[in-house]
């Protein structure tokens, strides 16, 4: 089974600038219950179909599954809920660890947000000083809650 084990945490702007143009993602919900997560991507000239299954602790588990850039679009703009999540990624090393950091635009525009997948809840882990709040354990951060309650409107 496939699993997810990632930490969230909210990005100092004034410490962190983007290293290039990053990666434009797209992405929007099938299904945003918290039980279970359908989610459609596209990211740059790739797409993808996500599910994921409740959080308990730092994970869950996740199944992901390539697709068509031409039926993602299509799935994104008839079948997903609306407003769709609009961001683009860049990633980073930092301790010998991938970070990835979205910045949100849209409803969402303000919201900088920094993940690094571990291998074990337990990971020990170099924090960047830009990563200055960690918010894995809010979910107002999970992008599937950021399309019904924007950021914009916190």
């Amino acid at each position: 089974m496939g699993k997810e084990i990632e930490r969230k945490y909210l990005v100092d702007t004034a410490a962190w600038k983007p290293q290039g143009e990053g990666t434009h993602f797209k992405q929007g919900y099938l299904n945003s219950l918290k039980e279970r997560v359908v989610r459609v991507r596209i990211e740059g000239t790739l797409a993808k179909l996500t599910i994921k299954g409740i959080t308990t602790g730092l994970t869950r588990s996740e199944f992901e599954y390539s697709l068509p850039v031409e039926d993602a679009t299509i799935l994104l703009d008839k079948l997903c809920e609306q407003p769709l999540i609009d961001k683009h990624r860049h990633k980073e090393t930092h301790g010998g660890k991938l970070w990835e950091i979205d910045v949100f635009h849209g409803e969402n525009e303000g919201l900088v947000v920094a993940e690094i997948e571990l291998d074990s809840e337990n990971e020990a882990i170099a924090v960047p000083l830009w990563a200055v709040k960690e918010v894995s354990s809010d979910p107002r951060y999970f992008n599937s809650n950021l399309l019904k309650h924007p950021f914009k409107s916190w």
